[in-house]
């Protein structure tokens, strides 16, 4: 007769009412699941879905109308790598924060969480895990996007015959994909307090296209707004980023709102994301 132990049902159902709380730390993580390969999955998971699918589609067929548009309308002198790599990255820093904001609501939205959170119950982890595939994602679209106006520049200076101008520092590449990363890490934060694909995205956008008109509407007409704006206007202070002209008070202005408008809300976020119930 066998005398190996059973587990009790008490214990069983201890196991089993942990998987929808919080951290799940009643549950035994699978082993062999790294961070890295983490990293790889949440990356996956933001492009082979129909959405995200899409999106990169979308990306892609703006960004081809708009390197056609500069070849053909642009005039001599403008056509330079700054008009391509502009042209190129307006579509990615509008719609890449939409896949981060869908890579993460579509653990509750989709409901892709209750698989995911029981593989691996350390929810922080899979967060961080999007965290870093979010960032990655930038990143390399933009230097994507430097790339593919490099060959633009080299193919409209070609096709219309003109000399080839670049403009543009290895120094203002850095600061453009910064920018664009900050945007990116905006739509996230969103996503991990909303959890909610729609409202996320409408939150997103607000933030991103509503609430500038109304600090820009504010900075015209309030000289109070405009003695504090640089203080709490990150959207401005991320904007300078783009103009290529950083002094050492405009580091410190965009460090300082980016304090307040990412860092303390993503731990707000991360906070609620942990401790929610997936259904």
């Amino acid at each position: 007769m066998s005398t190996a132990p059973t587990a009790t049902p008490s214990v069983a159902l201890q196991d089993v009412s942990t998987a929808g709380r919080g951290d799940s730390s009643g549950m035994i993580e699978r082993p062999g699941i790294g961070f890295g390969r983490l990293i790889r999955i949440e990356l996956r998971k933001m492009f082979d879905t129909r959405s995200g699918f899409w999106l990169m589609m979308s990306i892609g067929i703006l960004s081809l109308i708009a390197t056609v548009a500069v070849l053909i309308f642009a005039s001599d002198e403008s056509l330079t790598f700054e008009s391509f790599a502009t042209a190129i990255g307006v579509p990615m820093s509008i719609l890449l924060p939409v896949v981060a904001v869908l890579g993460v609501t579509s653990e509750w939205s989709q409901r892709s969480g209750l698989t995911t959170f029981t593989m691996v119950p350390r929810r922080g982890r899979i967060i961080a895990a999007k965290l870093a595939a979010t960032v990655l994602v930038g990143v390399t679209s933009m230097l994507l996007a430097v790339g593919l106006g490099a060959a633009g520049n080299l193919l409209g200076a070609t096709i219309r015959g003109v000399d080839l101008t670049w403009g543009l520092s290895i120094a203002a590449v850095g600061k453009i994909i910064l920018a664009n990363v900050l945007g990116m890490l905006m739509g996230f934060v969103i996503a991990t307090i909303i959890r909610n694909s729609a409202g996320a995205l409408v939150g997103y956008f607000a933030v991103a296209f509503v609430l500038p008109t109304i600090t820009g509407i504010l900075y015209g007409t309030q000289a109070w707004f405009r003695d504090i704006s640089r203080w709490v206007d990150f959207q401005a202070n991320q904007v300078q980023l783009y103009d290529g002209a950083m002094e050492a008070n405009d580091w410190g202005y965009l460090a300082f709102t980016g304090f307040f408008w990412l860092v303390i809300p993503l731990f707000i976020g991360v906070r609620l994301a942990v401790r929610s119930e997936v259904k």
